[in-house]
């Protein structure tokens, strides 16, 4: 049997119940839970804890893997350490000694279930004793006292020919139960490394890391988890600031342009070929718009309109869809209610901040006009 084992106490100076603040959405704690709910490694899950406040929390996931261990005082306090809470629970209950035992850190979000699965192949395929979790670093570290410590300064290696070093992570840790409680520590024997992304580096203790693992939790977690349950049928879109870089170009003969970005071109293209539905809708009303929604055969053209959200919930009649089957993308006050409102919502990396800002949009990396609408098409067709 596989156990995981979560260690959450009331007691939190820095951050005042941290395991149950709302991150991105969710308390804290419930991020590895939920990670170790879907892996398909985990047998059981305990959550242990001082606190009323952590138990009503968790329970309310309603995790079918997760029971709450009710720790002893003397093992929540400041001073004592996380071997001595696991080594108490061990010693409570009965596990057979070749069961593993996953010891996992709430503080580290980052941890999915496709790390925990595949921390157990690494362990068998090594025939390792243990594991633990760590980044590689490719950072050159000094002593105090001016010797290099992992390089040879004489011969200062280009960073694609450094291997780094590892960094112990904090996010989750593999033993027997049985050389745990032998060794008292939650690591022995040969030790395995799972390679983890050098942002999952970052814990929280501290009031500035909360800040950090939330941007990027957005960006690299919330990212993907946000279009993984998204069935789209339409994909719409806006035109300046999105389409293209927002820009006036105007000629010498009075005539005025727009510029577009053939990366978008291709992209609707594949979208189209994918079986999706296409719009573009715009509060502005020209014949450069009509024309290139022509060429790239566009399903519904919008010219001159001030509420974007009508519009699409008249598409999604004709055509049959949820508003939760469509995909926006948009960058200014004028997109704001559609971006609220459809089922997965984007924005370029210029949009303004109100944009940015609106629960659960995809931030893409592109700004307006060069290849936006494509970065947005290759999450979708790649999710």
């Amino acid at each position: 049997m596989n156990v995981a084992f979560v260690p959450v106490r009331c007691g939190s100076k820095s951050i005042p119940f941290k395991n149950i603040k709302p991150l991105c959405g969710q308390p804290l704690v419930y991020w590895v839970l939920n990670s170790l709910q879907n892996a398909k490694s985990i047998d059981k899950i305990f959550v242990a804890t001082d606190c009323d406040a952590i138990k009503d929390v968790v329970n309310c996931f309603n995790f079918s893997k997760v029971f709450v261990y009710d720790r002893d005082p003397k093992n929540a306090v400041d001073t004592a350490s996380t071997e001595s809470v696991m080594l108490e629970f061990l010693n409570k209950n009965s596990f057979n000694s070749d069961d593993n035992f996953v010891l996992v850190q709430a503080t580290n979000p980052f941890v999915k279930s496709d790390d925990i699965d595949n921390a157990f192949g690494l362990l068998s395929s090594s025939k390792s004793d243990s594991l633990l979790t760590c980044v590689r670093l490719k950072r050159f570290f000094w002593s105090k006292d001016g010797n290099s410590i992992n390089y040879d300064y004489m011969h200062r290696p280009r960073r694609q020919d450094f291997e780094g070093v590892f960094l112990e992570n904090g996010a989750f840790y593999i033993n027997k139960v049985e050389n745990i409680q032998k060794f008292e520590n939650r690591l022995s024997g040969k030790i395995a490394v799972y390679e983890m992304p050098e942002y999952s580096s970052v814990e929280i203790d501290e009031g500035d890391d909360w800040v950090i693992v939330e941007m990027f939790m957005k960006k690299y977690i919330l990212s993907n988890s946000i279009l993984a349950n998204k069935k789209i049928k339409l994909l719409a879109m806006d035109v300046d600031g999105v389409l293209t870089d927002a820009g006036m170009y105007y000629f010498e003969n009075g005539v005025e342009g727009k510029k577009f970005n053939t990366l978008d071109g291709k992209g609707i293209e594949l979208i189209r070929n994918a079986g999706i539905k296409t719009a573009i809708i715009t509060s502005e009303n020209t014949k450069i718009v009509e024309n290139r929604s022509k060429k790239l055969k566009i399903d519904y053209l919008f010219q001159g309109v001030s509420d974007k959200l009508s519009v699409i919930r008249e598409v999604c009649k004709k055509e049959n869809i949820d508003l939760n089957e469509v995909a926006f993308i948009g960058d200014d006050l004028g997109d704001l209610e559609t971006l609220k409102n459809v089922g997965l919502a984007a924005c370029p990396l210029n949009a303004i901040d109100s944009v940015k800002n609106v629960k659960g949009i995809l931030q893409l990396k592109r700004i307006g006009g060069t290849g936006v609408v494509r970065e947005f098409v290759d999450k979708i067709l790649t999710k």
